[in-house]
């Protein structure tokens, strides 16, 4: 998506980016809100969608077999506690901007600004999956939410607020502890 939408909106499809870049200055209130409203109504369709085709499926139930919802405790994935999916999210979301803030730096060169940060992404999902399945993206957790509902709603607000807590904290770690001067 860096490639195909980069050029155009600097591939923000994630809320927690979003806010770091106008945290860091990167980008404008006003952008900042159009993207982050699009963001949320990109991940409801995106989620619609795929509810039409997972429900193709013969013996697909939302109830049971969800959307790929973020989630913890007994029964998810893992079963990790709250303070470890909190952690998690957080974490790698720090991660991720710092990737994000050094690859698209001046000293890095752009054109390989999308294969970085598409590895970093994938990483990250290969630590986090079995743990939340992986936010670090709260329009990402909103969509599936909305469509399940019951616990992958009452857990929401972790992922909302916790990757936007790591966004915050991987653009203080870039600006004032690993950006040259």
């Amino acid at each position: 998506m860096v490639y195909a939408i980069g050029p155009i909106s600097g591939c923000h499809i994630n809320p927690a980016i979003t806010l770091s870049m106008l945290f860091a200055g990167k980008i404008g209130a006003k952008d900042s809100l159009f993207y982050i409203l699009s963001q949320i109504f990109g991940a409801i369709v995106g989620s619609g969608v795929l509810y039409l085709i997972a429900s193709g499926q013969e013996g697909y139930d939302l109830s049971i077999d969800g959307l790929g919802q973020n989630g913890w405790g007994l029964g998810y994935l893992g079963e990790y506690s709250m303070t470890a999916a909190f952690i998690t999210e957080v974490v790698l979301t720090a991660i991720f901007l710092l990737v994000i803030f050094g690859a698209t730096s001046e000293k890095a060169n752009a054109k390989f600004a999308g294969i970085a940060i598409g590895l970093a992404l994938t990483m990250i999902h290969i630590v986090g999956i079995q743990i939340t399945g992986t936010s670090v993206n709260p329009a990402r957790s909103i969509g599936p939410a909305l469509f399940v509902g019951g616990n992958a709603l009452n857990q929401l607000g972790l992922f909302i607020i916790a990757p936007i807590i790591g966004g915050l904290l991987g653009t203080v770690i870039y600006k004032y502890l690993l950006k040259e001067k």
